[in-house]
């Protein structure tokens, strides 16, 4: 049984949209036997509901459709999923929607009818070059870089997906989210999916460390170098020789030393304090941040330089409220590592308290779920968990979600605004842009009683 289920575990998920239900039934047969779980879909629609719970790890697509077409299809699933690879596969193709097709970032295209030997190779070169392969050199499915995000969100799962993909390259990265969300995680997780995974991994938080320390603890310093200097010290630089460096906080980094620091990521060699000598260093960076850099460059605290030094590739950590889905899962996982640490037999929380914990503001994000069962373990007396401690816990009155009514109208009056502030208040560009007829976009600003003239005394 446990062989069967690692052998399930290994199997990657394919999703092939067709109208044709005789090839469906054809194809699902053939990587079914190859090792492939495959779900089908008749139509684009029916493909894109399928996406937040099957969470394919390729999709083969037919072109031509009723409805939503293949290309329409892949448009919609490439802005969600920028790392996810899709074949298309027609017997109307041609040479000039092949190139659209590629341009568009569609991973391949082959038309029917198709060669099954080719389509498993096109299959395995798009898994590997996106991060899935089929099976790992050892044959066990590469996920122990991820063991420590505990998450079955699809946003998380399309992070993790663009995470694994830059872990593969020494490509400086950003990390961004608010606190608590748990960039450093994402960090070490980088790190144990690279090449660098067997070097060091080394982290240092720029905001709590005062401006004349944090020099030294960077680069390191030769005794005398000041007053206190009473032997060599090496800098966190050399001591990450060969593995990783993480600057957290690193919009909170002084300007001084912005600039050294730009110097050593464009020279790849260290100066310690104290000393002329230069040292050679080759260490990956990345960095991380909740503050927004772009801001902060306009407001002069940040160099422009050393943020296209550092922001080659941005992954956003999203808050703990978008993907309420997770909170659960990690309450749990919280539970169970804090009750195997004590002496308590707690076996889990009431209905009534992780209905708490989903509808929860979350400001402090993932580190103050876990602050949350925390306390609560720590003042429960029972085996469940009741809804008063963890209402005490979060010291917040819970989010209601709100209606179906209620959410569209927020969502439509905020679009409406939106296009507003973009045109200026241009009644015409924004209803082209909206692709809504004049007389249909006045009657949308009438309900939310938007006034196009109060957006045009804004232009700048």
């Amino acid at each position: 049984m446990n062989n069967l289920k690692a052998v399930q575990q290994l199997k990657k998920r394919v999703l092939v949209v067709d109208d044709d239900t005789a090839l469906l039934r054809i194809l699902s047969l053939r990587l079914s036997a190859t090792g492939y779980q495959v779900e089908t879909a008749e139509s684009a629609e029916s493909a894109l509901a399928y996406l937040p719970t099957f969470r394919p790890h390729i999709i083969i697509t037919d072109l031509r459709m009723g409805g939503m077409d293949g290309m329409a299809l892949s448009e919609v699933i490439l802005k969600q999923h920028s790392g996810l690879p899709i074949i298309i596969l027609t017997a109307h193709g041609t040479i000039p929607e092949a190139v659209t097709a590629i341009k568009e970032g569609v991973f391949s295209f082959l038309t029917k009818p198709f060669d099954s030997k080719l389509l498993l190779e096109h299959i395995d070169k798009a898994l590997q070059l996106s991060g899935h392969p089929q099976t790992s050199e050892n044959g066990e499915e590469p996920t122990e870089w991820r063991k420590n995000i505990i998450s079955h969100s699809p946003i998380m799962e399309e992070l993790l997906n663009q995470t694994n993909l830059v872990a593969t390259s020494d490509t400086s990265v950003f990390i961004h989210g608010e606190t608590g969300t748990g960039k450093e995680v994402l960090a070490r997780a980088i790190h144990t999916a690279s090449p660098r995974r067997s070097q060091p991994f080394v982290d240092i938080n720029c905001c709590v460390i005062p401006e004349a320390l944090l020099e030294s603890e960077l680069f390191g310093h030769c005794k005398g170098a000041f007053t206190g200097a009473v032997q060599d010290k090496q800098g966190l630089f050399q001591a990450a020789n060969g593995g990783t460096l993480f600057l957290d906080e690193i919009g909170d980094m002084p300007p001084a030393l912005q600039s050294k620091l730009l110097r050593v990521l464009q020279e790849k060699c260290i100066r310690p304090l104290g000393t002329t000598q230069t040292i050679p260093i080759d260490v990956r960076i990345l960095s991380a941040s909740h503050r927004n850099l772009e801001h902060e460059i306009k407001e002069g605290h940040f160099r422009e330089d050393l943020y296209y030094r550092l922001l080659v590739v941005t992954l956003e950590v999203p808050p703990l409220r978008k993907r309420r889905e997770d909170i659960p899962l990690l309450a749990r996982y919280f539970l169970d590592h804090l009750v195997n640490q004590s002496t308590k037999k707690i076996t889990g929380f009431s209905p009534k308290a992780i209905k708490l914990l989903i509808a929860a503001p979350w400001p402090g994000n993932v580190r103050q779920l876990l602050n949350v069962v925390e306390q609560a373990v720590a003042l429960s007396t029972s085996s469940i968990i009741s809804a008063s401690l963890i209402q005490k816990a979060i010291r917040d009155k819970p989010e209601e979600m709100p209606s179906f009514s209620g959410a569209r109208d927020s969502f439509e009056r905020e679009y409406l605004i939106s296009l507003l502030q973009m045109t200026h208040g241009n009644v015409s560009h924004s209803a082209d842009i909206a692709k809504r007829n004049r007389t249909e976009f006045y009657k949308l600003l009438n309900r939310h009683q938007l006034n196009p003239a109060l957006f045009r005394s804004k232009k700048q």
